[in-house]
């Protein structure tokens, strides 16, 4: 038998008006309703004010009130995807016409009454050509209401929108605004978001027991049942709880501001959401199934080479791969291990392009000739520079981190060869 799991997705509209849409979304599970949910309120790029700068204001309300209102204020930002840059993401120094739209409120009162400021006194700015930033094709696909306030006459067939309004101003009062509207998502902020409500219901009749519902007498009476309850079938009193049942059909009411249409604001959410899945799985998938990019990553290590596991030390103190030999840390030539006395060589920790040969003492030497042995290493160019002597924790002939006379750093007293100070 064919379960709800395997069937295909069913998108059925049941009102599709201006600025909203009902519709009812089957065969899914919760997490992919709610998912679209919040990705279709808060990750749909739009525009808005982002930045004003007044320059007079004579107003009861302060610049931040007015400020904060202009920004709520929805501006058109049908296909702002492709119309309009992030500012992260263009190479201007303080906004270009690909990246910001500049917007202006001039308003004065010379009349014995009170006028009221709405969004439809804001005027878009016509973009200039100038030479910062990169070209491209963004102006093209640009309506020509791109930019506008929501409502306002002339540029938009919302005749029935009333303007957002923004204060009111008496006789001798003005106000005089610089706006610069940039393009952003509502996880920045809320004046970016399309939708000014996005809801959805299931299981009308609460037979999974999904909400425990408060109630004094009866909670059938008290909680009438919603319109989405004609869609299914009534419980009946001796049903049976299925512990197993999950929700399988959920009614959608999505509202925008006006910014974007219903439709554009369903398909884009729809792709946004495929997008963030695509990286998801991306991300996921194993070095293995990755295609190649270069031979410095991958399973042959950095610059080609095969990273080896970490030896401890051994009888002889090496800190090497090949404790036999004494085979350095890093080093470049077969001499010379991080020793603490005994072991074969028993040579220094040494970056000499030569090969570092045993003596009785170890040395840590960047020179570029050979180190041959000797009674005492050397570090650098200095010649009594020695680290340790023969009470070594091995008890070797070779040098350490010792606690005889000749040893170095923390030494009680103060010494020739050692750092002692």
């Amino acid at each position: 038998m064919q379960t709800y799991e395997d069937s295909e997705p069913i998108v059925r509209i049941r009102d599709y008006k201006q600025d909203r849409v009902n519709f009812v979304l089957e065969n899914v599970d919760l997490a992919f309703a709610n998912s679209f949910r919040r990705v279709v309120q808060a990750d749909i790029p739009t525009i808005a004010v982002d930045m004003v700068e007044v320059e007079a204001n004579t107003t009861v309300l302060p610049d931040e009130f007015i400020a904060h209102r202009i920004g709520m204020v929805p501006l058109v930002s049908t296909n702002c995807d492709e119309g309009m840059r992030y500012t992260r993401d263009c190479i201007c120094l303080s906004g270009c016409r690909y990246c910001s739209i500049e917007l202006r409120l001039d308003v004065s009162c010379n009349d014995n009454r009170t006028m009221e400021v709405t969004s439809n006194h804001l005027e878009v700015i016509p973009p200039f050509s100038s030479d910062e930033g990169s070209p491209g094709d963004e102006l093209t696909k640009r309506g020509d209401d791109f930019g506008q306030p929501v409502g306002k006459s002339g540029f938009s067939d919302k005749a029935d929108v009333p303007p957002v309004l923004i204060c009111k101003i008496r006789k001798g009062q003005e106000l005089k605004l610089r706006c610069v509207a940039k393009k952003g998502i509502a996880k920045e902020h809320a004046k970016w978001s399309p939708c000014s409500a996005v809801a959805f219901e299931y299981d009308p009749y609460n037979k999974l027991r999904h909400t425990t519902y408060w109630h004094e007498a009866d909670p059938r009476t008290e909680w009438p049942i919603g319109e989405n309850a004609k869609e299914e079938e009534a419980p009946r009193d001796d049903e049976v709880f299925d512990f197993n049942a999950k929700p399988r059909k959920f009614y959608f009411e999505v509202e925008t501001d006006g910014s974007l249409g219903p439709q554009e604001v369903i398909m884009k959410g729809l792709a946004e959401l495929q997008t963030k899945l695509a990286n998801l799985i991306l991300g996921l998938k194993s070095e293995t199934d990755m295609p190649p990019t270069g031979g410095d990553t991958g399973l042959a290590g950095v610059n080609g080479h095969v990273p080896t596991a970490w030896v401890p030390p051994s009888s002889s103190g090496t800190w090497g791969q090949n404790a036999a030999s004494g085979a350095g840390y890093a080093s470049p030539a077969g001499g010379g291990g991080w020793s603490s006395g005994g072991g074969g060589g028993g040579g220094g920790w040494s970056t000499s392009p030569a090969q570092n040969t045993g003596g009785s003492t170890s040395a840590w030497t960047t020179s570029p000739t050979q180190n041959s042995g000797g009674a005492s290493g050397a570090w650098g160019t200095s010649p009594a520079q020695t680290w340790g002597g023969s009470s070594s924790p091995n008890a070797g002939s070779g040098s350490g981190w010792g606690t005889s006379a000749q040893q170095g750093w923390g030494s009680p007293t103060q010494q020739a060869s050692g750092w002692n100070l």
